[in-house]
């Protein structure tokens, strides 16, 4: 069975943060758009609502936090869900992956999304608070040796490490991993805000040239995203640009659901009034049929946030 919204998209994705709390400080951290909350799920409890979702037809779990490798028992999460979903991720910033990496693939880990901005030890000092570089490039190389893909997510921001893409273009190249170029998200009514103004650095461009510069462009089923095989210094790099802003095409092929941390589905980023409540119904004993309909409801609310 797979679940879907009344826009005729399937959910067959999850990404369920797994604590609010963080090693790092990066200043332009959206939250996965979550409120602060004072509650976090147990590992139990992940594994309940995973299983649920999927006899809904989610195949694919993505682990987020804030950090989630922060938590001490983010192996025993992993372990937990790895026998409902076909494909089960993580997106972290990489500063433990160097002590972890091989105990999450134990555990049943598949991917890894790591989190890198810039190469620049300053620079990054300055966008996370932390200097801290040097151990997250080891995190990315002993990762690049177990899962496959690796993917390093740059946020672009212009005028901080706009001028860095193509060198982070050659580092891809060079470890294996998968670059991808990350548009700044920000619901409508920051689109004005000074910060966005100011960081905000439009990717259509770049991906014109990308499609003029590459030997080879394949299309992913998920938003339509191509992915551009180029020439580097080091080989050829794989890189994809995520582009949410305004992007229609990218809402009209979601199918993802979010968990927060504090235990309530969500069915976009960028809304603010889509929270539902699955944890509480969980705690005071609900069947899993009642915890099929907590989904339900919220596939219900469920629309493109670019239309």
């Amino acid at each position: 069975m797979v679940l879907f919204d009344r826009f005729e998209r399937p959910v067959t994705n999850l990404r369920i943060s797994v604590t609010e709390g963080c090693n790092l400080n990066c200043f332009y951290c959206h939250r996965e758009g979550q409120n602060e909350g004072r509650r976090e799920m147990t590992p139990e409890e992940i594994e309940r609502i995973v299983r649920i979702a999927s006899r809904l037809g989610v195949r694919k779990v993505k682990l987020t936090g804030g950090e989630p490798t922060i938590r001490k028992d983010i192996v025993e999460i992993v372990r937990r869900i790895r026998p409902y979903v076909k494909d089960l991720s993580l997106t972290t910033n990489g500063t433990v992956m160097y002590n972890i990496a091989e105990t999450l693939k134990e555990a049943g880990l598949d991917r890894v999304n790591i989190s890198l901005d810039t190469l620049d030890r300053e620079k990054y000092r300055r966008i996370t608070g932390f200097d801290v570089l040097p151990q997250v490039l080891k995190g990315i190389e002993k990762s690049v040796r177990l899962f496959n893909p690796v993917k390093l997510n740059m946020v672009v921001m212009k005028g901080l490490n706009d001028e860095e893409i193509w060198d982070m273009i050659d580092y891809a190249a060079r470890t294996g991993a998968v670059l991808q170029l990350i548009e700044i998200e920000a619901p409508r009514e920051l689109e004005d805000s000074w910060f966005f103004k100011r960081y905000f650095y439009p990717l259509k461009p770049l991906e014109e040239e990308f499609e003029r510069r590459a030997v080879e462009i394949k299309e992913r089923r998920m938003h339509r995203r191509r992915k551009y095989f180029l020439p580097a210094n080091g080989g050829t790099a794989e890189v994809e640009v995520v582009r949410a802003m305004h992007n229609t095409v990218f809402c009209a092929n979601c199918t993802r659901l979010r968990l927060t941390a504090d235990g309530h589905l969500k069915t976009c980023l960028l809304r603010r009034d889509d929270l539902i409540d699955i944890l509480t119904p969980l705690r005071e004993g609900a069947t899993d049929e009642e915890l099929v309909e907590v989904f339900r409801e919220t596939i219900k609310i469920r629309q493109p946030y670019w239309r």
